[in-house]
């Protein structure tokens, strides 16, 4: 069932949007591990802090930022990768593109996508990390969308995408790690004639492809989240948040590794059926070309 079917252009987007609902506790505990300058918390004690703290619906904090974010940043990625692809390839899944085309359009589409995401995944950050701060210091975002306009009236247009430059090349290393690989990893399942397109292929596939990215990714997600987390005027530049996180040493890159994989490995696992199974239950063939 399903098989040769085409996925639409929004279909990665909506893949995303469900996975956060599962995954966006593990995101929060791994924005409040990066935060810390100082290693004094791991992720249990920190899940129980954000619980203590705030109870248990603290842990989906800005889940309404996580969903917007989801519907702009992955929306964006996905669609520009499917539609090349598929426009390279005329949707023909016999003809395959090379590994190198693959890492091309995936490093584009990230790029698009991170940017056009920005503005969702700064206020994604700064509700997450809201109850960490004093009350009279805390922003208190209604919701994603108050997030963003609030940031607009009271910070202006350019604040909207600051961090955007380490937003933007993680976004696309993490598309190359995420959908570049996982198409790839897929290809190499389906064509050594053990596996069939379903989800034990789409499920290994993707856990493979999730290993990649967190390694890959892991520094840039730790700048980004700091720059998009500081108040105006803390960090002078990019080379100036590098240096500060220096100081704890080269494992001050690699904050927070062990939840964001284990919010990553889920997150892309859970992507990726969802997207397989909207794909395979409501794709559309491709149209045989006229002669």
């Amino acid at each position: 069932m399903g098989e040769g079917r085409l996925p639409r252009w929004y279909f990665g987007g909506m893949g995303s949007a469900g996975a956060v609902f599962f995954t966006h506790p593990l995101d929060l505990i791994k924005v409040h591990l990066q935060t810390q300058q100082t290693v004094r918390k791991g992720a249990v004690s920190m899940g129980v802090k954000v619980v203590r703290n705030g109870g248990v619906l603290a842990l989906y904090n800005g889940l309404s930022a996580s969903i917007l974010r989801q519907l702009t940043y992955s929306l964006t990625r996905f669609a520009i990768y499917d539609t090349m692809k598929n426009r390279i390839t005329s949707g023909d899944s016999s003809r395959p593109l090379p590994f190198y085309q693959k890492t091309a359009i995936a490093m584009f589409a990230g790029a698009i996508g991170g940017f056009v995401g920005t503005p969702a995944d700064l206020v994604n950050v700064r509700m997450q990390n809201d109850i960490k701060i004093p009350l009279d210091q805390r922003r208190n975002y209604k919701h994603g969308i108050d997030g963003i306009y609030r940031v607009f009236r009271d910070e202006g247009v350019q604040r909207m995408w600051s961090g955007s430059s380490m937003a933007v090349t993680r976004a696309m290393f993490m598309t190359f790690g995420q959908i570049a690989l996982y198409d790839q990893y897929k290809q190499m399942l389906l064509q050594s004639g053990y596996f069939q397109d379903t989800v034990t292929t789409h499920f290994t596939a993707s856990f493979m492809a999730a290993v990649c990215a967190t390694a890959i990714t892991q520094p840039l997600d730790v700048m980004k989240t700091r720059l998009m987390n500081a108040s105006p005027g803390e960090f002078k530049g990019i080379m100036d948040c590098v240096a500060y996180t220096a100081r704890t040493g080269p494992m001050g890159f690699f904050k927070g590794f062990i939840p964001a994989f284990v919010r990553l490995g889920p997150h892309t696992i859970l992507l990726f059926i969802f997207f397989e199974q909207l794909r395979k239950n409501f794709g559309y063939y491709r149209e045989p070309r006229k002669e």
